[in-house]
């Protein structure tokens, strides 16, 4: 694990022995915080997300993020430049230092066009489609699921392509749910975890005796390209003119309302 260290320049941290500066702030969340930092070692920018962990359990989720990244080395999934926990007394932070993405998110993506009233074209939403079907394909290859696949979940790079974040909802692909209490303490932290609109049917009511698959991401998938392709009002835009019909589903990301302390899905296999 690496260690981070605030030194005497305002607004400058090391983190693994390299001296990042803070630029400013990208957003925040109920327990966690984007900063924009500069790399003063290589004048890179980077995303540097602090996580507060008031517990031993918050740190190990923490932890289980940064490894849900190291799994994976592929160009439709965001690598982990590096991690680190920063000790204040009794309390700590986990910091995970990503690269910067400027162009935003898909949702960003998506507005942005919106007020200029225009469309992604057919060509970039197959684009990113194939881009988002290739980084799932590598998820699920390894025997995990997203489950919080959103359209604020993915960056995009100078080129358009898509880049899959936030691992910290991932898990086992495959879930043995035994039983009512099970399947309630799963229907509990799908509600927390998994952003409602696009949330699979099964996770809403789970049943006491299923399994519950990588099929969740395919939903949450079709609800993506959806977004990509129809206005607020969920009908199809005036133009373009789509060769594939786009569905009736989809709607605006919410985020999650912090940590919350469920069992370990993991220990569910099948």
């Amino acid at each position: 694990m690496g260690h981070a260290l605030c030194i005497c320049s305002p607004g400058t941290v090391i983190i693994d022995n390299k001296r990042y500066l803070f630029i400013q702030k990208l957003g925040e969340g109920g327990f966690s915080y984007v900063d924009l930092v500069e790399g003063l070692h290589d004048g890179h920018f980077y995303a540097l997300k602090r996580i507060l962990c008031h517990e031993q359990q918050d740190l190990e989720e923490a932890q289980r993020e940064a490894d849900m990244h190291h799994l994976f080395h592929h160009p439709n999934i965001l690598h982990l430049v590096a991690y680190c926990v920063k000790e204040r007394g009794t309390k700590h932070e986990a910091w995970l230092l990503l690269p910067f993405f400027k162009r935003g998110t898909l949702w960003n993506e998506i507005e942005r066009l919106k007020d200029k009233d225009n469309f992604l074209t057919e060509d970039q939403i197959l684009q990113l489609l194939l881009g988002i079907c290739r980084g799932l394909e590598a998820i699920h290859a390894q025997g995990y699921a997203h489950r919080d696949l959103k359209p604020t979940n993915i960056l995009l790079g100078d080129e358009g392509q898509p880049v899959l974040m936030d691992l910290g909802s991932m898990n086992q692909a495959r879930i043995c749910v035994e039983g009512s209490r099970q399947a309630l303490a799963l229907q509990d932290w799908a509600a927390q975890r998994c952003t409602i609109s696009y949330r699979a049917p099964e996770l809403f009511s789970v049943q006491s005796h299923c399994v519950i698959d990588e099929r969740t991401d395919v939903w949450a998938f079709f609800g993506i390209a959806a977004a990509a392709c129809l206005d607020d009002d969920c009908g199809p835009p005036a133009a373009p003119s789509y060769s594939f019909p786009p569905q009736s589903v989809g709607g605006t990301a919410t985020p999650s309302s912090g940590p919350a302390h469920y069992p370990n899905l993991n220990q569910w296999p099948c």
